[in-house]
């Protein structure tokens, strides 16, 4: 008797099994849930990577440092500067909330004329030309990035090394960016400050 239900047992348990088997094989299929085809998507969809905030990092350092060695040059260092701010910052395409380092009067920079200003000296009378220093390189420290697909942002501290002394300049700063439709990451935010010195 023991044998009979072993069997019948036996009977019933591998047509539910090839069942179960063959219900999510067409579940995949139906929704086209493939692990590998899954990863291939989100790389297809091209969400912002973390390496796409450090390339952009990269890229805004050298350019501050390209300004400043088109001054020392003789160059055309404004038309650089509002190239750089065309190219690196959303203004054309919506708001852009930007605080500098060193602006107390003009605090906020919420148009492209004044984010030139603050890099070359322009229409806000206490900027001094930030990106004139001129400085010889950017490196950024990043405490910790939030990315989704089509907007990130990163957090930490950047560090400008003075072309005439080699001294570096600590600042503390947020940067938020938004992809655009050609799939450029646009800065939309940045705060930058001088750490807190309680003396």
């Amino acid at each position: 008797m023991k044998l009979l239900k072993s069997a019948v047992l036996f009977l019933v348990l591998i047509p539910v099994s090839i069942l179960a088997a063959s219900c999510n094989d067409n579940a995949t299929s139906a929704n086209n849930v493939d692990p590998q085809a899954s990863n291939n998507s989100n790389n297809s969809n091209n969400c912002i990577t973390e390496k796409d905030v450090i390339d952009a990092q990269q890229t805004w350092g050298n350019a501050v440092v390209k300004i400043g060695e088109a001054y020392k040059n003789k160059g055309d260092y404004k038309e650089l500067a509002a190239e750089t701010v065309d190219n690196l910052y959303g203004y054309d395409e919506g708001k852009v909330l930007f605080k500098p380092t060193l602006a107390s009067e003009g605090q906020f920079r919420l148009t492209k004329e004044d984010a030139v200003s603050y890099f070359v000296k322009g229409k806000i009378a206490e900027d001094k030309g930030f990106a004139l220093r001129p400085w010889s390189k950017v490196r950024f420290e990043n405490a910790g990035f939030s990315i989704a697909c089509s907007d990130a942002e990163a957090m930490g501290n950047y560090y400008f090394t003075d072309a005439n002394t080699g001294k570096e300049t600590k600042v503390e700063y947020t940067f938020s960016y938004r992809k655009n439709e050609d799939g450029k990451l646009l800065i939309d935010l940045q705060h930058s400050s001088l750490p807190f010195n309680p003396t």
